[in-house]
């Protein structure tokens, strides 16, 4: 890590530290603020009327990543967190505007990922040499079919932009399983605008995690949340780790796939399998875990999938 990556990560820190009260406060005095579901537990009903689309401030570190290094896979980077984002303030601008539970409708979102996926994916594609394989540990190395490869990435980003986007339903809960994410691309990654990337981001991470740990003074919605699933997902790609994703993206996926599991069995049987899904939900209603608990235990265990990612990479690929 050279000084002037970790100047930028400091100063991401300082400004989005600095500047969210600031935000917060914008927040509370236009009443964009989040609206509960009813079907929510009861100590979540008393969030009601808190500042939605903190997440706006990672814009701060997303500035100073591309003014640190104003490379073309640094613009990419930036491109992908800004474009996921304006999805996400769509469905949250609906929430709070409009006092909207349910946002912007699914099928809306899904198309606006979509699109500025497949943007996305072909300019990593034609522009950035992001040939069409999957790298396995041991050195094995799958060609794809142009085609084929591109839509794989095509579901696997939205996919995994949406299961990160899923996790982010308690105080400081998304924050905190993210960082070792980040910090897993800006150990492996040879590119510097990828570890610049990821460390501003953690540094972007912090200084929000100030005002949204528990009790959260505002929440960062799917502003942030998308943002951050949009950027994880592409680094992946881009650094041909999709193989490790199961356990690199583990409380991601455990929360994506509690909904699925619990829809689909559902609708067969009328039954639940979960108390509430996504699954934190769950530690709380059926073992009573508070917030603090559920985010530490999440937590623990992203790091874990991080560690274990590293060892995997660093011994085979």
């Amino acid at each position: 890590m050279n000084f002037y990556t970790l100047i930028a990560a400091a100063l991401s820190f300082v400004l989005v530290a600095l500047f969210s009260p600031v935000w917060i406060r914008t927040l509370r005095r236009i009443g964009w603020l989040q609206p509960i579901r009813k079907e929510l537990p009861p100590d979540h009903q008393a969030k009601k009327g808190t500042p939605l689309m903190a997440g706006m401030v990672f814009m701060i570190g997303v500035l100073v990543a591309l003014i640190a290094q104003p490379t073309p896979l640094m613009w990419l980077m930036a491109a992908t967190f800004i474009l996921f984002g304006i999805v996400g303030f769509s469905d949250d601008f609906k929430k709070a505007a409009f006092q909207d539970p349910q946002g912007i409708s699914g099928k809306a979102k899904l198309v606006m990922q979509f699109a500025f996926t497949i943007t996305v994916l072909l300019i990593a594609m034609n522009s950035f040499g992001v040939d069409p394989t999957i790298a396995f540990p041991g050195g094995f190395v799958w060609a794809l079919p142009s085609a084929v490869y591109f839509i794989i990435m095509l579901l696997f980003i939205v996919g995994s932009a949406n299961a990160i986007n899923f996790t982010d339903g308690l105080d400081g809960l998304l924050i905190i399983v993210a960082i070792p994410t980040y910090l897993f691309f800006f150990v492996i990654s040879d590119e510097p605008a990828i570890k610049l990337f990821s460390l501003v981001m953690v540094g972007a991470l912090l200084g929000l995690f100030l005002y949204n740990k528990y009790p959260a003074k505002a929440f960062m919605g799917d502003t942030g949340s998308l943002a951050i699933g949009g950027s994880l997902s592409l680094m992946a790609v881009i650094e041909k780790v999709e193989i490790l994703v199961p356990l690199l993206f583990i409380i991601y996926f455990a929360e994506q796939f509690s909904v699925i599991i619990q829809v689909a069995y559902y609708k067969r049987t009328k039954k639940r399998i979960f108390r509430m899904t996504p699954i934190h939900y769950h530690y709380s209603l059926k073992y009573g875990w508070n917030e603090r608990k559920i985010v530490a235990v999440f937590g623990n265990v992203s790091w874990i999938g991080a560690f274990v990612s590293w060892l995997i990479w660093y011994l085979w690929m």
